[in-house]
């Protein structure tokens, strides 16, 4: 396993390579575009970075822009022929471009900006190339200062997610500033089978590291992150610990988690009943309030008892209710308190994995509609200097996205939305990670301010995420459906620009492996056979007498 790569310490270096890739010829059919030619032999591809020299504010400056398309043409291009009394071959020699039957690249780019060194943000230049300047690669060094939106001179965070997709293997690293998406939340999306869970498990080690000890939760419906122990272990000591320093991973199992009845609302036990009447509605309704002004622990016979006091008919009322209270919640899902303190859940340092995989999906909403509910309330509080459990930002992960926030209706639906709004005030960051963006409610997948986005062959999918990331554009999402496992796009606030990305290898090992079917057909039909075999008494191997008379 190699070192983990150090970021840059500042933005000092020289911005272009020593690779000039072509010559610009035109304006690009946007205001912030430009066409280049190529040699065919060049390889520029879509997503990779170019920079010119220009003057902006009486200085010279490097440009860069990321090349968004590229197109091969036979022969010179029209341009070359337009003065009929230059020979097209002294046009190509003196631009370097090779003449004859040859091919070139007409490669389209858009102008990301020249670096500004005291706003630390790329600043528009206000023209395009003049025909004829020269355009190089923009060298790595460079490249890993200015695309993410990281104050390096601070010591903010960066998480190391890869490496850039369209240069030589791990030639030029991909930081995210932790501090940026974890403010204004994250997505990562992909079609099944893209590595959307092994993504999320590399930002879950980054934010681990010591460089910044978050506090996380995870919600795991599948059961998935729980070898996020392996932080822990001797072999990744480099990695994560320091000094007395080591990441606790806390993993909850189905059979260990709870909901604190108190910590539920009055939708929620509505949500729960087998369609009750407007008189057990109006009913319970009065008994849940009185029961939260009298105590912090309430159970369901709590809840049945006050509905009788209050029944001021025959009681038919009450004992229909009772029934329905019984049903939803006298089971081991619910307890009349907390079993644990909001610190024991979350703490700086630590992931607590909340495993899901054997709670029904209507019971998966519930708990993250109440549990986050109270995370919120905690962080609100702590802010405003009412309370101390939670005087630390936090940051959960939700695996299976739409489950919880679906383009529809869900329990845990309202409070992810209110925490996608408001949350960053209360330094309560989210995650969203879906393989079905379009099952997404639209307005959680639009505040999420970063996004990872891999793989996506869906249509719907791909229109989804066309109409809530305003971040990344049109020859970006183009890529998504040829992406391969492991390839993603980044963009958003945690970058200056879109950028396309080989996703490192875990420290962690990969709880989310497909199964081997076939395998498993083998191992499983070897098994029975063995047992068949167990049960068939071979009569001449038996120790009583065989009748052997004819028939």
């Amino acid at each position: 396993m190699s070192d983990v790569p150090e970021p840059p310490t500042g933005r000092g270096m020289d911005a272009a390579s020593e690779t000039v890739v072509g010559t610009v010829a035109e304006p690009g059919e946007r205001a912030d575009e430009f066409v280049f030619v190529a040699p065919d032999a060049v390889d520029v591809r879509t997503g990779e970075f170019v920079v010119y020299e220009t003057t902006a504010e009486g200085d010279s400056c490097d440009v860069l822009a990321r090349v968004t398309n590229a197109e091969q043409e036979r022969g010179l291009p029209g341009e070359f022929l337009a003065d009929p009394g230059v020979e097209p071959e002294a046009v190509a020699d003196a631009l370097g471009v090779p003449s004859g039957d040859v091919e070139i690249d007409r490669v389209s780019a858009r102008v990301v900006g020249y670096f500004d060194t005291e706003m630390e943000t790329f600043a528009n230049p206000r023209s395009l190339p003049d025909p004829g300047s020269r355009v190089a690669l923009a060298s790595d060094e460079f490249l890993e200062a200015v695309l993410p939106s990281a104050d390096w001179e601070s010591e903010s965070a960066t998480a190391h997610v890869g490496w850039l997709l369209n240069r030589e293997t791990k030639a030029a690293n991909v930081f995210m500033p932790i501090d940026a998406f974890a403010a204004t939340h994250l997505a990562v999306l992909a079609s099944t089978g893209s590595g959307k869970s092994y993504t999320a498990s590399v930002v879950i080690e980054e934010m681990l590291r010591p460089q910044s000890r978050a506090a996380m939760l995870v919600f795991d419906p599948h059961g998935e992150y729980d070898t996020l122990d392996g932080m822990r272990e001797d072999g990744n000591a480099s990695v994560f610990q320091d000094g007395a320093y080591t990441p606790e991973v806390n993993v909850v199992t189905p059979d260990e988690i709870t909901v604190a009845i108190p910590d539920l609302n009055y939708g929620d036990l509505l949500a729960l009943l087998d369609e009750p009447s407007e008189r057990m509605k109006e009913l319970l309704d009065r008994a849940w309030r009185e029961l939260q002004k009298e105590s912090n622990e309430i159970g369901v016979r709590d809840i049945i008892s006050k509905c009788e006091a209050l029944d001021e008919g025959d009681h038919g009322t009450a004992s229909a209710l009772a029934w329905r209270l019984n049903r939803a919640l006298n089971r081991d899902l619910f307890a009349s308190a907390a079993r644990n303190d909001l610190t024991d859940l979350v703490a700086p340092g630590q992931v607590t994995v909340l495993q899901l995989n054997r709670l029904s999906e209507d019971d998966q909403q519930m708990l993250a509609a109440a549990l986050l509910r109270k995370l919120y309330e905690a962080r609100k509080n702590a802010m405003r200097g009412d309370g101390d459990d939670l005087d630390f930002p936090l940051f959960t992960l939700l695996e299976e996205g739409h489950r919880f926030a679906p383009d529809g209706s869900a329990r845990s639906l309202p409070i992810l939305r209110t925490i996608l709004s408001e949350g960053r005030k209360f330094g309560f960051g989210v995650g969203i990670i879906s393989q079905r963006p379009s099952k997404l409610d639209a307005d959680v997948l639009s505040q999420c301010g970063t996004q990872i986005i891999m793989q996506i062959q869906n249509p719907n999918d791909q229109q989804a995420i066309r109409q809530s990331v305003e971040s990344a554009g049109e020859d970006v999402l183009d890529e998504l459906p040829g992406l391969t496992p492991g390839q993603a796009v980044i963009a958003g606030d945690a970058m200056n620009t879109p950028v396309l990305t080989r996703i490192r290898e875990r420290h962690t090992q990969h709880g989310a492996e497909s199964l081997d079917a076939t395998s498993e057909w083998r191992g499983s039909w070897q098994e029975w056979h063995e047992e068949q075999n167990r049960d068939v008494v071979d009569p001449y191997e038996s120790d009583e007498e065989v009748d052997e008379t004819p028939l």
